[in-house]
């Protein structure tokens, strides 16, 4: 049994613990995980998808009430998404699945027909955090919309202007009570103010605390050789690189990983997390918010190459390659 999303082979004694075929067949479709000891965990939708979901009911919903879409997610998997829509508004709310501390859980987003237009585009409105300052990636005032959560929500536009015969809409999206929510997440920390981000690299929430804890750890001390990464850009570049490896999803769950061993693994992955496990410490005094901007500053590279060779020290029979969003290395010691 392979996972749609991530790609692994379930080993074939997990399957075998795995006894409800409900639970086995939403292993199948990717809407939910398979844990070592044969329990399904169910995925979740992040902010992108939801987001995306609501726009789509909001257009279709011209042609009548609306309870479900089906949604393309960034994974490049279609799911049907539950909504509710009517006269051009729509309402989606977050579903987290299994993930037992997800801030977002059950936001509402509600999504507005504007016109049909030439192109999809979305007008983020209230809830919807904004960035206060420039960073590597976006402008001062741009909305907090990641590039995959964006592409997502324009695709779900456009697909049902399809369904109408239109070639594309402006939609006004806002997230209710997205500026209270957001005081417990990061946002502030970052730099994203007066509400939520909408993100999600693959479109589902994982139920990280569970799925990525002990079953990694065993991964890990299983495999010959294996690459352990922390999130989804670092798990595409690192199949291509190191095509006969394992490659371990481990989210932050680094150190118990690395721990499981001496030797044999490679840490990889772009540098947010990988460098605030090596340094905790790492933004204090630095005038940046956020290790992306300290990385992409006159100072950056020096950041890296320390981080690399603290690595070392402390797990010398280890490798480690840190990359950008590219997957380019940007430094690498084995």
């Amino acid at each position: 049994m392979i996972d749609p999303v991530s790609g692994f082979r379930y080993p074939e004694a997990w399957v075998s613990l795995c006894t409800d075929p409900c639970d086995r067949e939403m292993v199948r479709d990717g809407r939910g995980v398979l844990t070592s000891d044969g329990r399904m965990l169910r995925r979740g939708f992040t902010t992108g998808t939801t987001a995306a979901a609501a726009c789509a009911a909001a257009i279709l919903s011209l042609d009548g009430d609306v309870r479900s879409v089906n949604v393309r997610l960034a994974c490049g998997i279609t799911y049907p998404v539950e909504v509710s829509g009517r006269d051009g508004t729509a309402s989606c709310f977050k579903y987290s699945g299994d993930y037992p501390d997800d801030a977002t859980a059950g936001i509402e987003f509600r999504a507005s027909f504007v016109r049909f237009q030439d192109g999809a585009a979305v007008d983020a409105g209230q809830g919807i955090g904004r960035w206060d300052r420039d960073t590597p990636r976006y402008l001062k005032g741009a909305p907090a919309i990641s590039r995959t959560a964006l592409d997502c929500i324009l695709g779900a536009i456009g697909s049902a202007c399809q369904v109408r015969g239109e070639i594309g809409a402006l939609v006004h999206l806002q997230a209710i009570d997205g500026e209270r929510i957001a005081l417990s997440t990061l946002n502030g920390r970052i730099g994203v103010v007066g509400g939520i981000s909408v993100l999600g690299s693959t479109g589902l929430v994982e139920p990280w605390d569970d799925h990525l804890g002990q079953d990694s750890v065993d991964r890990a001390r299983r495999a010959e050789r294996a690459v352990v990464t922390t999130g989804r850009v670092g798990l595409r570049h690192a199949r291509l690189r190191y095509p006969d490896r394992e490659v371990i999803l481990v989210g932050a769950n680094i150190g118990p990983v690395l721990d499981s061993r001496e030797e044999g693994l490679t840490l990889f992955g772009l540098p947010a997390l990988i460098i605030r496990f090596i340094d905790p410490a790492v933004l204090e005094g630095s005038g940046h918010r956020t290790i992306e901007e300290l990385v992409s500053s006159p100072q950056g590279r020096d950041v890296v190459r320390a981080s690399i060779e603290s690595f070392k020290r402390r797990y010398p029979g280890h490798g480690i390659a840190i990359i950008d969003r590219d997957g380019l290395v940007l430094e690498e010691a084995t």
